[in-house]
């Protein structure tokens, strides 16, 4: 069995839509995108220094935009299951069929815009925690003030909080970790401190009509599968402030009897996690149109 994934915010490097506009149709495909949303993602994707793309209202959709093109250069595909990291959620709704493209990518832009305007009131960030027991971590992080975003499992927490307590978590590390990274995002995501996007989230699903999952969609919550699309739509709207559970989506992972696991563009962070936490498990991420051959015939395999 094959679950397909999307990467969340951080993976985006400068230049990685390149490639991908060569194919057939893909520029085009992105352009028209770029007009329905009223940002330039051809630019960002190609042109674009690595300060221009983490900006939160940019990095969003530019991810969005780059999973569905790359999943669409696969070919006709079924995997047996879709997940997303964080903003991958909503590329993985548009897998699921709960959204289409249009409205996957008009619901990401408003999501990006209204937490960079969140993340702009106060100075905030995050930080990848390698290492240790995770209960250690999480007990230690709060005692700093400090909330775990992103339970990544394979030995990743990420922390979220003011730039201060991202400091005295540097300084003071929970026992058993072994390093800290300071993230290149722009904001304390999945925390208290965007509560104020999920209103503006809120109000722009509510515009939108969602299908139910033709595909199973595990939802970043809980690792639960979701079966409708108005609890998918719900879900993606309160996760903004809320911690991404990606270790509990590879448990639901290994539930499901999951064989392979392929990661669209700009792939490599949750492949890299799988390698550690799902053993025995195929792993394969689109980087680049060269690894589609490859990809290919995984889904033979596997879907």
């Amino acid at each position: 069995m094959l679950v397909l994934v999307a990467p969340g915010q951080g993976a985006q490097t400068p230049g990685f839509l390149t490639e991908w506009l060569d194919l057939p149709g893909a520029a085009d495909r992105v352009a028209a995108w770029s007009d329905a949303i009223g940002l330039d993602l051809v630019h960002y994707g190609t042109k674009a220094d690595a300060d221009e793309i983490r900006d939160t209202a940019v990095a969003q959709p530019l991810l969005v935009a780059a999973g569905l093109l790359s999943a669409t250069a696969l070919g006709d595909i079924t995997p047996g299951a879709v997940a997303g990291h964080s903003v991958g959620e909503i590329t993985a709704a548009a897998f699921a069929g709960v959204l289409d493209d249009t409205a996957a990518l008009s619901l990401v832009r408003k999501r990006g815009l209204a937490m960079a305007d969140a993340a702009a009131i106060n100075e905030t960030g995050m930080a990848a925690l390698l290492g240790g027991d995770p209960e250690t971590t999480v007990e230690h992080l709060e005692k700093l003030g400090l909330t775990p975003a992103n339970i990544n499992g394979a030995g990743q927490i990420v922390a979220a909080g003011t730039k201060e307590q991202l400091a005295a978590l540097e300084a003071d590390k929970p026992e058993g970790v072994r390093k800290v990274v300071v993230l290149k995002v722009a904001g304390a995501f999945h925390t208290r401190h965007m509560a104020p996007a999920v209103d503006t989230l809120a109000r722009a699903a509510a515009d939108l009509t969602p299908g139910d999952p033709t595909i199973t969609y595990v939802s970043n919550k809980d690792g639960r599968a979701v079966a409708t699309g108005a609890e998918v739509l719900e879900r993606l709207v309160g996760q903004v402030a809320n911690p991404v559970r990606w270790d509990l989506c590879m448990d639901t992972f290994k539930e499901l009897g999951v064989t392979a696991l392929l990661e669209v563009c700009p792939g490599g962070t949750l492949t890299g996690l799988a390698k550690r936490a799902l053993p025995g498990v195929k792993t394969l991420a689109l980087k680049t149109p060269a690894d589609l051959d490859a990809a290919r015939e995984l889904v033979s395999e596997h879907a």
